[in-house]
């Protein structure tokens, strides 16, 4: 017996032995297999998601094309070996990759994928500090399996799972509560049959201990909703001891649970999905009541943690969509919506959470999802309601009224208007925050309460005309429209049915609700201004195509509605009454406009010639302003009207010292910009846009003046820019503008102490302090103190207390005056950037004006003047406006006058003009506006021949010169010239010109005729430029004329060759002068002298010119001897590419070798002496040369070694010299023609690295060396 259990133990040894290396043989293979395959896992693991998804499916597609099995085995290793990786993102990357392989290869048994996981992670067999990865193998390889979809259909394994889920719940160190929610995960996914059948008797014991812990309950929960026909409430009394959850034995044990769920989730800020399981489970068992005021409020609210109230807001918002109507109105009533109301208007430190965003999705995703117009209504009623003081909480911009339905929304308004007229103090759900009650800030009386409730609804009404994502119709907003305007500007004597607007007010508007309602009534304007048409139809359908804004469906304009409204509300006197009434004047202006807006609709309807629906618009809105500022709208309605009577009067004739109509028209909107009204400019700016074609230079030059600083001070031509509040925003809410009033005051207290004092005024303030104190005797002696009585003191004290106060007011008074002209400054550029929209509205629509000519002096001086001051933000914006509309509006546009015969003289004075002006900058970029300026009129002169330089490389080289100067058209091009000439000149001859060479090349790129004349200037400058730069851009501007094909054209044969030869002499002559180059400049100006001389030379080689080049070449080769000529590698390279061209050949450098250069180091160094060296008395003297001479003999052994090493040195030496030889032999045989004759002879290197033109001596020398050489070592 013994021998055949040894014997069998032996052949179950060879068997394993067997497998393992048939195992080991099978891996070897897969590594000896490509490397892609092998990326695939470290892809998997790599921290970035994208890159781990694209190596399973890659992984995947492999596995499918492959018909290998051990390729497929070797995943499944590698995969379940990853599991456990170290790192965190690798874990549940070889998880998912995993569960896709087993989703794809069926054929694999679930079981054994498990056996493996079991078997690799064996948390009982691995040693303690791997207890951690073992327990994460295990948990991501259940995870995997659970993954696949495969796990409820193998019932076995499935059982397996949970029971490794449920040993795995022991480390909660590790995994936390990972386990638990994956057994839920399983639950949800399971049938009821399977759950009864194979998991309900291993998770009794779970089942049983529910209120143990969060997940446990969350477990028996998620039963309760995926098997009530298996956990009835018998099984479930057996198990609990109660057969229903939510109930009074059971409350303390969930809020428990609840708070405990509330605090795990604290980082990731959401809501635990066991706390939404008990909510729907109290719904189910119908004790919703008792839960929410048990649990939530008197529970979870009472904690007054941050984790436990966040609780129960996203509670509150995810219940929404699960309650009916009245649950909605209950807990839309209860204390949590206090305590959140509470928490959204408590001022928090920017860094803590704020949770209204947060309820706005809420509430948001509960409105899109509902479609019960009740529910929808019922939700956004109570939070409407939710006030503090008065005031609610929600924000009255809100957009989660996009969703409301049709019958909700006007239910919703209907309620927001009754509210207005009579609010219902009590059906608010009104508090105090805990900083109130301690301040004592309490609402004195209901009439601060209303208040403060209407300031909120009239905003909310406007915000649901202003919401184009919202689908309204256009009764409604006509609705709303008319009911803000009748309580911005009447009362109601009493109800009248065909007004619905004349419902009685419970509560009368005081003073600053009823300017609230004005200001938000104007918004109202400017929104229905821009909005499109409303409503359905072929008619509305052919409007909304052509982009048609601010008309009803109808065609009327918005504010034409308005108006009509407000003149039906003045004929029915005895009904509405005016706020402010209208004197007789008024009310004859509103009469008169009127009358003007219905003679300019027939107009309209007959011709659109005059575009009268800007007039209209002015009209009616300084009309309807009538009822807020009457004495300013009544001036401005006599002034428009008259103007529109005389430019549609056709007899119309001006008296004389009469201003023109457009000149007044002018006046009138400039006033209209100074207020800070957008619909004002916006009105305004299409007006003008109309009147431009009838624009005199008297006009245009009332909007100069704006940017004139003289004018500015002026008195007479002053504007007075307003300070108004923008009429068209809304104000805020009252606690925002109470902490920016408290923040204005900390920054005047700091402005205070930060003020300096003058030093004026602290002398007067000084006299006046020693006049008081010598008027008290306080400066009679030194005991003087003891000499006043106590009536004395205290006169000197009040004397001394008056001067201090009156000093305190004369520095606050100084520092209002400051304060104010700064104000007045800002207010006033801020004026003049709005006044510049009219500027470009005229210079892009009317480019073909000449008054456009009358624009381009003012707009240079604004640039000038605004380059100098303050680079504050505002100052910014301003230049970059103005110089955006001169460049691109004006200087580059395609379209300008054409006919400019009667003032062409002022034109090509204000050519001159510019053209020193630019010489006079001492910034080049002001200068590049003025240069720009006078090649536009040189455009405008010239006539429509004239091109961008863009147009110009657009049609190649097929600009015909001669066709230019037989088409001048105005231009007197031998004046012109002489200007460009004399700007020339100054580039040349000044040191320090703001003209740049960049100026000029436009100028011959665009007009190449005047190139010609100019090349004489250029030509001189090369070698007679005051400096190397102006030298050096003479070069440039003589090449980019020269490469201008039609410069050619202009010219004779024989005027070409002079200039070709005029080139080459002047680039020679000033190569000479050149001695060293030493700095940035010389290479600089020698690059470009290479670069024209290049040209110049294959010019002539190309069209076979007569002009000789002999004297060139000695020149370059002396300029390739100077100091410093090999330093840049640009100009060496251009240099041999003029050589080059004259036919002589570039040597090819050779690297020299250490060897050969170390020796001539060390006697370089040897010969120069550095600074600091010890002489040699103070040297360190050899310990060696001190030993005696027994010491100092080496030994026989020594010698014998030395020899040695010195024979092996030597023969060594000798092959590095003979290999030395052989390559100097070789190289010097490659360079036995280099010499400095054309083609013939080759250029030699010097030792140096100087580029130097070798003679033919010199290579004989070379021959003869090299024989004697040869010679010797044969």
């Amino acid at each position: 017996m013994a021998v055949q259990s040894v014997s069998s133990m032996d052949s179950v040894e060879t068997v394993a032995k067997k497998k393992n290396k048939n195992h080991k043989d099978a891996v070897r293979g897969v590594l000896q297999q490509n490397r892609r395959f092998l990326d695939f896992f470290w892809d998997i693991a790599k921290p970035d998601q994208d890159v781990r998804l694209a190596a399973t499916e890659n992984l995947i597609k492999y596995l499918k094309s492959s018909d290998k099995p051990d390729e497929l085995k070797y995943s499944f290793k590698r995969l379940v070996e990853g599991l456990a990786a170290t790192r965190e993102a690798a874990r549940p990357g070889f998880s998912l990759a995993l569960a896709q392989v087993l989703q794809c290869f069926e054929e694999i048994p679930l079981s054994t994928v498990l056996e493996h996981i079991c078997e690799k992670h064996n948390i009982q067999k691995v040693k303690k500090k791997l207890v951690r990865h073992a327990a994460f193998g295990n948990f991501f390889g259940v995870l995997a399996l659970f993954q696949s979809g495969r796990l409820a259909k193998d019932p076995k394994v499935l059982l397996q799972c949970v029971q490794l889920l449920q040993s795995l719940a022991q480390y909660r160190e590790y995994l936390k509560d990972l386990p638990r929610k994956t057994l839920v995960d399983i639950l949800s996914e399971i049938p009821e049959s399977t759950f009864e059948e194979v998991l309900f008797g291993v998770l009794q014991s779970d089942l049983t201990s529910a209120f143990s812990s969060p997940e446990q309950l969350h477990l028996l929960l998620v039963g309760l909703q995926k098997f009530p026909g298996v956990l009835k409430p018998k099984k479930l009394k057996k198990l609990l001891g109660t057969s229903t959850i939510v109930t009074q034995e059971n409350i303390p044990k969930l809020v428990d649970l609840l708070k405990m769920a509330a605090k795990s989730v604290k980082k990731e800020k959401c809501l635990p999905g066991v706390a939404l399981d008990v909510l729907k489970v109290a719904l189910k068992e119908e004790a919703f009541e008792l839960f929410w005021k048990e649990v939530v409020e008197l529970g979870l609210m009472a904690e007054e943690s941050g984790p436990c109230i966040y609780l129960c807001y996203r509670l509150l918002g995810a219940a929404l969509p699960l309650l009916d109507i009245n649950q909605l109105r209950m807990i839309l009533r209860r204390n949590v919506m206090l305590h959140y109301g509470a928490h959204v208007v408590s001022t928090q430190p920017a860094d803590r959470f704020k949770f209204a965003p947060e309820m706005e999705t809420y509430v948001d995703a509960f409105l899109e999802s509902c479609d019960d117009s009740e529910k929808q209504l019922a939700v956004l009623i109570g939070f409407s309601s939710l006030t503090n003081h008065g005031y609610p909480v929600a924000l009255s911009t809100s957009k989660v009224i996009r969703h409301l339905k049709p019958a909700a929304l006007q239910k919703y308004i209907d309620w927001l208007k009754n509210m207005f007229l009579v609010p219902d103090i009590d059906s608010c759900l009104d508090f105090t925050t805990k900083r109130q009650k301690d301040n004592h800030e309490h609402p004195n009386t209901n009439d601060e309460f209303v208040c403060r409730l209407r300031k909120w609804i009239i905003p909310r009404l406007t915000s649901i005309v202003d919401n184009p994502l919202m689908k309204r119709e256009e009764s409604q907003v006509m609705d709303i429209a008319r009911f803000v305007l009748f309580h911005a500007f009447f009362d109601a004597r009493k109800s009248v049915s065909e007004i619905p607007e004349s419902a009685p007010l419970s509560m009368s508007l005081d003073c600053r609700t009823r300017l609230h309602v004005a200001d938000a009534f104007f918004g109202l304007l400017l929104k229905l201004n821009y909005m499109p048409v409303l409503g359905e139809g072929p008619h509305v359908d052919a409007l909304k195509e052509r982009h048609v804004v601010g008309v009803t469906a109808d065609g009327s304009l918005w504010i034409h509605c308005m108006v009509r409204y407000a003149d039906m509300l003045l004929s029915r006197g005895k009904v509405v009454l005016a706020v402010k009434p209208f004197t007789e004047e008024q009310n004859a202006s509103w009469t008169r406009m009127l009358q003007h807006v219905e003679d300019l609709q027939n107009k309209s309807k007959q011709s659109s010639s005059m575009e009268m629906s800007a007039y209209q618009q002015l009209l009616l809105l300084v009309g309807i302003h009538l009822f807020r500022t009457p004495k300013e709208s009544v001036e401005l309605l006599n002034d428009i009207q008259n103007c529109l009577e005389k430019a549609m009067s056709k007899k119309g004739k001006k008296k004389k010292g009469e201003p023109e109509w457009v000149e007044v028209m002018i006046e009138i909107l400039l006033s209209l910009y100074s207020r800070q009204s957008r619909l004002f400019r916006v009105v305004s700016k299409n007006v003008f846009r109309k009147i431009c074609p009838y624009l005199t230079q008297n006009a245009l030059q009332l909007i100069l003046n704006v940017f004139d600083p003289e004018e500015e001070q002026s008195e007479e031509s002053a504007i007075v820019v307003t300070d108004d509040k923008d009429q068209d925003g809304s104000d805020d809410q009252e606690e925002e503008c109470s902490s920016e009033e408290d923040s204005a005051e900390e920054e005047d207290d700091d402005d205070d102490e930060e003020e300096p004092v003058d030093e004026n005024v602290n002398e007067v303030f000084r006299k006046q302090l020693l006049g008081v104190l010598q008027g008290g005797r306080a400066m009679d002696g030194e005991d003087s103190d003891d000499d006043l009585d106590d009536e004395t003191m205290m006169a000197l004290d009040e004397n001394l207390s008056a001067l201090f106060a009156e000093q305190k007011k004369r520095i606050q008074a100084k520092k209002d005056e400051k304060a104010k002209v700064r104000e007045e400054k800002i207010l006033r550029k801020h004026f003049k950037t709005k006044v510049l929209d009219l500027i470009e509205v005229f210079v892009t629509k009317h480019s073909d004006s000449p008054l456009v000519f009358s624009i381009i002096e003012p707009l240079i001086s604004v640039i000038e003047q605004s380059m100098g001051s303050e680079s504050s933000q505002q100052e910014q914006d301003f230049l970059r406006k103005t110089a955006d509309i001169f460049m691109n509006g004006l200087c580059k546009s395609r379209r300008y006058c054409k006919n400019v015969s009667e003032f062409k003289n002022d034109l090509h004075d204000m050519m001159e003009r510019l053209l020193k002006r630019a010489s006079k900058q001492s910034d080049s970029s002001v200068a590049l506006y003025c240069f720009s300026a006078s090649l536009y009129l040189f455009k405008v002169l010239k006539g429509g021949n004239a091109e961008q330089p863009e147009e110009i490389e657009e049609r190649g080289k097929e600009t015909n010169s001669s066709a230019q100067v037989d088409s001048l058209g105005y231009l007197d091009l031998q004046r012109v010239t002489t200007f460009y000439q004399k700007a020339l000149q100054g580039f040349m001859n000044k040191r320090n010109s703001p003209l740049t060479s960049a100026m000029f090349l436009d100028l011959f790129t665009r007009f190449p005729f005047i190139g010609k004349p100019l090349l004489g200037v250029i030509m001189k400058s090369i070698k007679d430029g005051v400096r190397q730069h102006q030298q050096a851009q003479a070069c440039t501007l003589l090449l980019k004329a020269l490469q201008n094909h039609s410069l050619k054209q202009s010219l004779s044969p024989t005027e070409w060759q002079e200039l070709i030869k005029e080139g080459v002499t002047q680039v020679t002559e000033t190569i000479k002068t050149m001695d060293e180059i030493k700095v940035k400049v010389d290479q600089e100006k020698l690059i470009n002298c290479f670069e024209l001389l290049g040209f110049l030379i294959k010019i002539i080689n190309k069209q076979k010119l007569d002009i000789q080049l002999k004297e060139l070449s000695p020149v370059l080769q002396e300029l390739s001897q100077k100091v410093g000529f090999g330093k840049s590698v640009r100009l060496e390279d251009l240099f041999w590419h003029v050589m080059k061209s004259l036919g002589f050949i570039r040597p090819k450098k050779i690297k020299a070798n250490v060897t050969d250069v170390a020796p001539e180091m060390n006697n370089n160094t040897s010969k120069k002496k550095k600074k600091g060296f010890l002489p040699e008395t103070k040297k360190r003297k050899n310990r060696k040369k001190d030993k005696p001479a027994d010491e100092q003999m080496p030994s026989c052994e020594e010698n014998k070694m030395e020899a040695s090493e010195w024979q092996q040195g030597n023969t060594k030496s000798k092959k590095k010299k003979k290999k030395k030889r052989q390559l100097g032999q070789q190289e010097d045989g490659a360079q036995e023609n280099s010499a400095g004759t054309p083609k013939s002879k080759k250029v030699k290197p010097n030792s140096k690295g100087k580029s130097n033109i070798s003679n033919p001596t010199t290579a004989e020398k070379a021959k003869k060396k090299k024989k004697g050489k040869n010679a010797v070592e044969s």
